[in-house]
């Protein structure tokens, strides 16, 4: 098992100068390979490498191996877009996002992260510090810092890539570690199921609540104030929405963070596995009023989803995704279906048994015997085999190519509104 730990990297002023004008230079070398893929149509990375490499190593002043990651970070962003189309992500054939997506090419930002491998990057652990290379030469003796066990795993398990990235005037590095696989509960003596809804963001078949009310109060107050700031548009206003910039999508990954780490826990204390509606694509399906549009579509339940899934691997969990169809209709007692079984959003009232129950949690409970019936009947646990990024870390992100792992490098894929995060 494959996670990412977030490293803290603390330069000097001038060794910062020195990686900030690194970023900046390869990401504009990226976007000119991009441009070059988007009008050419070529977007294999040998075909490509063969193409761009002489004038991107030229031009920028970039190294070998700085040139190639280049190539090859431009190739992913593609592959993840093509991913995402295929998927149904951006929208139907002809919607506005699809045809945003293929009508511009990919633009990286002048500070998306940047992939080295151990040829550019060396880490001297013992010492806690790392030599890295820059447009300005080789930084040596650089120190970073982080959690004492993240340390303890970098020194050990390390492998692979590392990604250079900067956050608000902070330096960090995402280095991959390898673990092994933990072993998978192979007879769960049940599943919790876990409905994800607004008024409460998720609830379980174990009759955990996790409400929305003061989270969704917060985040619109959080909007009025963004609208406001932006309709004034002073120099003062524009400071303050910065500094508020991102404070919304970190107290989303918190909770998301906080409420997946109980349901895995719970799960894996009882021995039993967790069950999931099967929600992708679900914002391309829904047809909602404009008023509930911000609503439904702002909170991160596919982030949730992905933090459920991959602590449920770590934790060797059985995870089972299920149709949603009519789990909010049907009776967890006699498993009628039936559109008036929902008198009203928090009540649930069986028209054929008389059953009264909380509709989160009656949908709960169905979700948790759909995922028994499924498993019972032959089905694997569908914890994806993914790389995965460890708490307070980005996102989980496949194997590359793939979105996420283009979205981690900041590739603004067209049609997206915003550079996609994937934050965890």
């Amino acid at each position: 098992m494959k996670l990412a730990l977030r490293i803290k990297l603390l330069p000097t002023p001038e060794q910062a100068s020195a990686l900030d004008a690194t970023l900046r230079a390869c990401n504009q070398a990226a976007n000119h390979v991009s441009a070059f893929a988007f009008t050419s149509g070529i977007k294999n990375n040998r075909a490509l490498r063969t193409r761009t490499y002489t004038h991107v190593k030229n031009h920028w002043k970039l190294g070998a191996q700085a040139a190639q990651h280049v190539i090859k970070k431009t190739c992913d962003a593609y592959a993840a877009l093509k991913g995402n189309i295929k998927a149904g992500n951006l929208g139907r054939p002809g919607s506005k996002r699809r045809t945003a997506a293929t009508t511009k090419p990919i633009t990286f930002r002048h500070h998306a992260a940047q992939p080295y491998d151990d040829r550019m990057l060396s880490w001297q652990t013992e010492q806690r510090t790392v030599s890295i290379w820059t447009t300005a030469g080789r930084l040596k003796h650089v120190p970073y810092a982080g959690r004492e066990d993240h340390l303890r795993l970098l020194a050990q398990h390390r492998r692979g890539e590392t990604d250079l990235l900067t956050e608000g005037g902070r330096w960090y590095l995402l280095a991959t570690i390898d673990l092994p696989d933990p072993a998978p509960n192979p007879d769960p003596r049940g599943f919790i199921g876990v409905d994800l809804g607004i008024a409460n963001i998720a609830t379980t078949s174990t009759e955990h609540r996790h409400s929305g009310r003061r989270l969704n109060r917060t985040r619109a107050n959080d909007r009025n104030l963004r609208t406001r700031l932006q309709r004034k548009g002073t120099r003062s206003a524009q400071r303050r929405a910065k500094r508020h910039a991102g404070k919304e999508a970190r107290r989303t990954r918190d909770i998301n963070h906080k409420i997946s780490k109980h349901i895995v826990a719970e799960a894996q204390r009882t021995g039993r596995g967790i069950a999931l509606e099967d929600l992708s694509g679900i914002r391309g399906r829904a047809r909602l009023r404009k008023p509930q549009r911000v609503t439904v579509n702002s909170w991160a339940f596919g982030q949730l989803a992905a933090f459920i899934a991959y602590k449920a691997h770590r934790a060797g969990v059985p995870l089972i995704h299920v149709n949603p169809a009519y789990t909010s209709q049907e009776c967890s007692r006699c498993h009628h279906i039936d559109s008036r079984n929902r008198p009203s959003q928090a009540e649930f009232s069986c028209r054929n048994c008389g059953f009264v129950e909380h509709a989160d949690l009656n949908a709960s409970h169905v979700i948790a015997a759909r995922g028994w019936r499924t498993w019972v009947c032959g089905a694997e646990s569908q914890v994806p085999a993914l790389t995965l990024i460890a708490k307070g870390l980005d996102a989980p992100f496949p194997p590359k190519p793939s979105a996420a792992r283009a979205a981690s490098r900041g590739a603004r894929l067209p049609g997206s509104g915003r550079d996609r995060s994937y934050r965890a």
